[in-house]
């Protein structure tokens, strides 16, 4: 019995010298980990959208928009130590800037191709075959999806909502418009759909423009916004809506994407859809029944009692949200076929 004790001993101390180094392993792992998470992510924009830049200085991210860890700089010096590069595509595509192809890039770093267009803007896309990681879009499927809008819930108790809906004016229905060409489904509908309803149209086009400042108070005093899209695709749903009809306070007369489409990105029952309605004249005629019937007209704002909304208008805040996805989004990923996503 006593000659069997040093190899009992022997034994527990190797257990315990095991199990020290693996507690040892496991506290490196976590404070290397703990320190990735703590170290800022460099965020390089490679040219500004549309040639438009805002200020970089301070910790933007983290002081506007209350994400820590996030360094946006569009010094370009700094390409070789960034985490992730952003290309605008409209620079691209028009020449404006070009891709860094001729730099040495380094293996940890993920290229980001960037754009809010619809994919009729886009062009061709084939010649970005394998050089970009991660998409951000206004498309549910980017990797970082960035809408023009969305809803967000209010700290308020049901029915208790303080909004209240704008009063009406004699205006039945509105509509803001620059880009006008005759060729757009839009430019057709409104053609028709005026020969029922007076619509006050204003823009550039018209030479009619409305300032910031009076913009939502002009859409707000019509029952209803023509948020007619200049492009039909999946998940563009612009400003035109977020903006220009619920941040008035008109409801929302849409043409886009589908209902079906609508429903998934915005609340059911806030907005009325074109395709709804065999014909313009019967889109009018309810128009007009609706706008004289406030207890159902004001049903469509039922989801403000629980939600407000938010846009994103400021490039710099939809840059540090690639910092908010740069965790789970996948490390190894390659666009192949960058124009069969996009132009989809």
């Amino acid at each position: 019995m006593a000659a069997s004790m040093p190899l009992f001993l022997s034994g527990i101390m190797i257990f315990s010298i095991s199990l020290y180094l693996l507690h040892k392993r496991l506290q490196a792992e976590m404070g290397t980990t703990h320190q990735h998470q703590l170290r800022n992510l460099t965020i390089l924009l490679w040219h500004w959208p549309f040639s438009r830049p805002y200020s970089l200085e301070g910790d933007v991210c983290s002081n506007e928009y209350g994400i820590p860890g996030c360094l946006l700089s569009d010094n370009t010096s700094l390409y070789p130590q960034a985490d992730v590069v952003v290309f605008h595509h409209h620079e691209l595509r028009t020449g404006r800037s070009a891709l860094p192809l001729h730099l040495p890039r380094p293996a940890s770093q993920r290229w980001l191709w960037l754009s809010l267009e619809p994919p009729v803007n886009n062009g061709n896309l084939t010649q970005y075959k394998g050089l970009f990681n991660w998409t951000m879009s206004y498309r549910a499927d980017a990797d970082v999806p960035m809408p023009y809008g969305k809803t967000v819930e209010v700290l308020v108790p049901p029915n208790s909502s303080s909004y209240v809906i704008p009063k009406k004016g004699a205006c039945l229905a509105s509509w803001v418009v620059s880009n006008y060409s005759p060729d757009h489904a839009r430019s057709q509908v409104y053609q028709s759909l005026r020969k029922y309803i007076p619509i006050e149209v204003y823009g550039r086009w018209l030479k009619r423009p409305l300032t910031d400042q009076s913009l939502i108070p002009t859409i707000g005093r019509c029952n209803f916004y023509l948020a007619f899209e200049n492009s039909v695709a999946i998940d563009y749903i612009t400003e035109k809506l977020w903006r220009n009809a619920y941040q008035a306070g008109a409801v929302p007369v849409v043409l886009g994407p589908s209902r079906s489409n609508y429903e998934a990105l915005v609340p059911s029952g806030s907005f009325i859809h074109v395709s709804d309605f065999s014909s313009t004249e019967r889109l009018a005629a309810f128009l007009q029944q609706l706008a004289t019937d406030r207890g159902r007209y004001e049903a469509y704002f039922k989801w403000r009692q629980t939600h407000e909304i938010k846009t994103y208008t400021d490039w710099r805040e939809r840059l540090c949200n690639i910092c908010i996805n740069y965790h789970r989004l996948p490390a190894k990923k390659v666009y192949y076929d960058l124009d069969g996503w996009a132009n989809r």
